[in-house]
């Protein structure tokens, strides 16, 4: 399967700035660009994401068909309460889970979530230290970081917000909180048959 490729306006609304100043990035070299045998030029997504990083530009997500949410929980129970709260995201939300460091950092690096909802106490690389590891990242420093956790103190909030994250849940935590810590707006309405 091939990778689609995004259009210079896709672009443009992703980095919210305007089609011309896409072109003229990836006329000067700064933005990586692929041409069509018609001569258009076409991006990467990474690229997009990588190039910026590099320059402290935030992504407008919303442009994209789904975000990408990585469920970092090695509770089975509470990942699968997570998955189900989100279940009716799904046009919009694409979600995938890693129940120790090691494997959120693997699918952190290759599928590239947008955001992480992290458990502070992970088996393997805990979560203060991916969440520094993602922050320290060009590729990935401006992903999204939501903690949780079972030993909710002031010091663990201070060190997981100090090391990147937005906010920190108390496990447990209601659907309502999940939802405005995770800011993903109103659940779309479905069809009724």
């Amino acid at each position: 399967m091939t990778e689609r490729l995004l259009t210079p306006g896709e672009v443009a609304k992703m980095l919210g700035v305007s089609p011309v100043t896409v072109r003229q990035w990836a006329a000067q070299g700064w933005l990586k660009a692929h041409r069509t045998a018609g001569q258009h030029r076409r991006f990467r997504e990474e690229d997009v994401r990588e190039f910026a990083g590099s320059r402290g530009l935030t992504l407008a997500l919303s442009e994209r068909a789904a975000h990408r949410l990585l469920v970092v929980e090695d509770d089975p129970q509470l990942a699968e309460f997570v998955c189900a709260v989100l279940e009716e995201y799904g046009d919009r939300l694409e979600i995938q889970v890693a129940d120790n460091g090691f494997a959120a950092g693997r699918k952190v690096e290759s599928w590239q979530p947008d955001i992480l909802l992290l458990d502070l106490m992970v088996p393997g690389i805990d979560g203060f230290t991916l969440c520094s590891q993602v922050k320290a990242d060009p590729k990935t420093r401006l992903t999204r970081i939501v903690a949780m956790t079972g030993y909710f103190s002031t010091h663990n909030v201070r060190r997981i917000l100090d090391a990147g994250a937005e906010t920190c849940l108390s496990k447990p935590f209601s659907q309502k909180e999940l939802l405005d810590a995770l800011k993903l707006g109103p659940a779309p309405l479905r069809a009724v048959d």
